[in-house]
């Protein structure tokens, strides 16, 4: 009889110690980012999938985080970025894939098929309420994801230091050199200005100065002008981000980005003449003159604009650390330039739902 309740005691103790692992698990793993003073948090960081990595080779050693987004419509877009950076590198890299509830399930089938280290986090659109236009004419311009990079060091609250990437992106050197970008003591962020040397040349003129502050900001706003900030200084892009986390939380970046936010809906502060890429202006007023720089080859841009194949020689994009297609020519539709490159890093999804367009012999 003693050993029958002895047996039992042990058995109820084990249970109970089981579930308090199981409780500790879930909450580290799903814990809700939180924001100050907000009651809505920017996103949920989802459980890793049991035994994903059982059957793979699983890199150890200092981790690398680096952010991107996945919207369903370009999935595939996401997959071939992050696998040309799994590809390229053997360090211990973990991708923080930030994209909406929808999307979930269909991005869990595709990165089955990889051995890409990652963690799916669910961004919560209604945090932009308020700080967004309502305009239903920008409502294509207004894609909620393109917002995540402004939340960084909530969806990363243990890094110290992270990259953020643009889907539309092909890493062709190894991560690590990025991830080591020098920071001036006080920065929070290295860009690439629109200026340097490797993109210059590919730098879109059409609407308004798109490599200078006016053209993103309206510089006849009293706002704008209080600021003090010169209307030729040169703009960077935000599509490649290496952010120290640390100084960012610091400075309270995050709500200053949202701060100019919520004023340009009231003010209507951003250039009449701003074609797209509504993130750059928030970043370019917070960040004005306090940035650091990352090496030009590791962000060649303009590659998704007209002519982009004349301003570039094969030799050069070959030569680069990263690719990126901004503008409107994407390198899983049919009109790109250098799309080749992007079809190298392509992994087919498995369901079937995303197809690269590509020009056929008949086609004219």
């Amino acid at each position: 009889m003693t050993l029958r309740r002895v047996n039992v005691v042990i058995l109820v103790l084990l249970s109970i110690a089981f579930l308090i692992i199981v409780h500790r698990n879930l909450l580290n793993l799903s814990d809700f980012l939180r924001q100050d003073n907000s009651d809505v948090a920017p996103g949920m960081i989802l459980p890793f999938e049991t035994g994903f990595f059982s059957d793979r080779k699983v890199r150890t050693g200092p981790e690398i985080p680096v952010v991107i987004t996945a919207a369903e419509e370009r999935l595939g877009a996401a997959v071939a970025a992050m696998n040309s950076v799994n590809q390229n590198s053997r360090t211990n890299v973990v991708f923080s894939i930030v994209t909406l509830n929808e999307s979930v399930e269909h991005l869990r089938t595709w990165l089955s098929k990889t051995d890409i280290k990652h963690k799916i986090i669910t961004f919560e659109p209604r945090i932009l309420e308020g700080k967004i236009s309502q305009d239903p004419q920008k409502a294509d311009l207004m894609k909620p994801l393109s917002f995540a990079r402004f939340y960084m060091p909530m969806f990363l609250p243990d890094a110290e230091r992270a990259i953020y990437l643009d889907d539309d992106v092909i890493v062709q050197g190894d991560i690590q050199e990025l991830f080591d970008t020098s920071l001036k003591p006080g920065h929070a962020a290295a860009f690439s200005e629109d200026c340097d040397s490797a993109s210059s040349k590919g730098i879109v003129r059409g609407a308004g100065n798109q490599n200078s502050y006016i053209g993103f900001l309206d510089f006849k706003k009293e706002a704008v002008k209080k600021l003090g900030m010169r209307a030729n200084t040169c703009s960077f892009n935000p599509g490649v981000i290496v952010a120290n986390l640390t100084e960012w939380k610091h400075q309270n970046i995050t709500r200053q980005l949202e701060q100019w936010m919520e004023r340009n809906v009231r003010e209507d502060l951003y250039s009449k003449t701003l074609a797209d890429s509504f993130t750059t202006p928030p970043l370019l007023i917070v960040f004005y003159k306090h940035h650091s720089s990352i090496d030009p080859m590791w962000h060649v841009r303009h590659l998704g604009t007209t002519g982009a194949g004349n301003r570039y020689s094969p030799q050069f994009v070959k030569a680069a650390k990263l690719l990126h297609w901004n503008g409107h020519f994407k390198p899983w539709g049919r009109t790109s330039s250098f799309s080749d490159i992007w079809d190298k890093w392509y992994i087919p999804d498995p369901t079937g739902k995303f197809h690269p367009v590509r020009r056929h012999s008949g086609d004219k």
